[in-house]
């Protein structure tokens, strides 16, 4: 049986911008999505540390330094507020205790630590 993991996590980014009028998803620095092993298109979770709210969209390659929620996600989220964005795989129930999730922490500016 497959079950869903968590596979990666980049932990207390700050939004950078927002942009409603895009068809959705959220831009992500090409240097934290390497370092956290996403993709372009990949699903995503995106929690906001500031106010609470919990979206899911997918990742499109971002400026550096670049946080940012576009179409109907850019009203879950405010510049300078904090993020959580997380993603999950698909594994074999007996290998899932085995995965190691990638966990890139950021400073203020997105910089990794």
């Amino acid at each position: 049986m497959l079950i869903s993991v968590f596979k990666s996590k980049i932990h207390m980014a700050t939004i950078t911008s927002t942009l409603l009028h895009y068809e959705g998803s959220i831009a992500i620095d090409p240097v934290l999505l390497k370092a956290a092993g996403l993709i372009p298109g990949e699903k995503v979770h995106v929690l906001n540390f500031d106010n609470g709210n919990r979206l899911e969209t997918y990742t499109i390659v971002g400026e550096k330094g670049e946080i940012s929620l576009r179409g109907p996600a850019a009203k879950m989220g405010k510049k300078g507020q904090k993020v959580i964005i997380l993603a999950y795989g698909l594994e074999d129930q007996k290998k899932a205790g085995k995965i190691r999730p990638k966990i890139v922490h950021v400073d203020g500016r997105n910089k990794i630590k």
